[in-house]
């Protein structure tokens, strides 16, 4: 195990930079794989610190060999939300609509800083590390584009994948692990459905896919509760209805934008049928002129730590931090794209959280406009973490 102490040594010199990167990322943020400006700072202070800087799938990858030992990759995530920003930050958004509301801005913060102090403390380690700034997470694109872009041939193959992400718990200053899901896999559907137009005042002479789309809403309500086993988690829900323009016109569509979550994608693979199944039944039942449009529109991976990669870092960090400091990851029904990177590379991998407000902040949920976290001990905490589970799986030095 390389010595995280050595290493961290020099986080006080990074400190001022740190913060002054991560309040121009929060003030210019950029959406899902538009992240133009993001990825060209990175790669370029990336390149000053010594790494071999390429640009994939919108993503930057910077490799640092550094002798004989594993090769471990850290992954950071860069896009922002199409979120009006409502924080009160002196350094609060200035792209109307647009927002770091999930933390991406200290990220990529967090993962310069852990490529600093590693570049500068190379003495302490050996093998190869592979700093990866991956674009589009919220939209479940980023990873997959990398991965369609040549990622596996590009780079080294690492022996082990790692990940991180700000939340509203532990508290700021603490991180969470957890073997096993934690991070639930799921799926968004478009579904349409067609009706037969008429007036409102005759409704006997169209189909009307408004109760159509409202009996499928309601039937859905059922899958969870009478298709999944009681010890199973799942989730389905119908974040949209949209038909119509006007309150006398019978429309003749609708359509319904639903997301599925599961801890097993066998239990999703069965949401997604179910779903399926109701939609098309529904639609005979009400006498619909065509059949309804059902598509996918994204998916993610089930977010699984391997045991052996968890129980390394867990120990790596009860040491630098002290127990009181470590806590235990509870399951989380939001769900990450990161998978997507180990399991092309048949990597073991580990993903854990670190807090982002202290005990005399109101705590607001990612996505949200008044996300703000705490600028420290936040950035602290995400690097120091994000350094020594690195350091956990590189060679000592000889």
């Amino acid at each position: 195990m390389g010595t995280a102490d050595d290493v961290l040594a020099g986080i006080d010199g990074i400190t001022g930079w740190q913060e002054e990167l991560y309040a121009h990322l929060h003030r210019h943020p950029e959406l899902s794989m538009q992240e133009v400006e993001t990825a060209a700072e990175v790669s370029r202070r990336l390149s000053a610190l010594g790494y071999a800087v390429q640009q994939i799938g919108g993503g930057v990858v910077g490799v640092l060999e550094n002798g004989q030992g594993p090769t471990v990759l850290f992954r950071a995530d860069m896009d922002a939300l199409p979120v009006e920003e409502d924080t009160g930050l002196p350094y609060r958004s200035e792209v109307p609509g647009v927002m770091h509301a999930c933390g991406h801005d200290l990220h990529v913060a967090a993962g310069l800083g852990t490529a600093a102090l590693l570049a500068q403390g190379r003495d302490a380690w050996g093998g190869t590390y592979v700093a990866l700034f991956q674009p589009g997470e919220e939209t479940a694109q980023g990873a997959r584009a990398m991965v369609d872009d040549g990622l596996v041939d590009k780079v080294p193959r690492p022996d082990v994948a790692l990940a991180q992400h700000v939340l509203t718990a532990p508290a700021a200053g603490k991180v969470a692990t957890a073997p096993g899901p934690v991070l639930s896999t799921a799926a968004s559907l478009r579904v349409t459905v067609h009706g037969k137009g008429s007036h409102g005042a005759m409704p006997h002479l169209g189909v009307d896919p408004v109760v159509l789309a409202s009996a499928i809403v309601m039937r859905l309500q059922g899958v969870v509760a009478r298709e999944v086993a009681p010890d199973r988690f799942a989730v389905v829900t119908v974040g949209s209805l949209r038909a119509g323009t006007k309150a006398n016109i019978i429309p003749d569509r609708a359509e319904l934008l639903i997301n599925v979550r599961a801890y097993d994608p066998a239990v999703l693979e069965g949401l997604l049928a179910a779903i399926e199944r109701i939609v098309r039944a529904e639609c005979v039942a009400s006498d619909s002129p065509r059949p309804p449009d059902v598509e996918v529109v994204d998916r993610y991976p089930l977010t699984r730590n391997d045991d052996a990669v968890t129980a390394t870092v867990t120990a790596a960090f009860v040491e630098h931090f002290g127990a009181a400091r470590v806590r235990t990851l509870e399951p989380v029904a939001a769900s990450e794209d990161f998978s997507t990177i180990p399991d092309a590379f048949g990597a073991p991998s580990c993903y854990w959280g670190f807090g982002g407000f202290t005990p005399d902040q109101r705590v607001v949920p990612n996505h949200n406009p008044g996300f703000g976290p705490a600028m420290q001990p936040t950035l602290r905490t995400g690097t120091e973490a994000a350094v020594t589970a690195v350091l956990a799986h590189l060679a000592p030095a000889r």
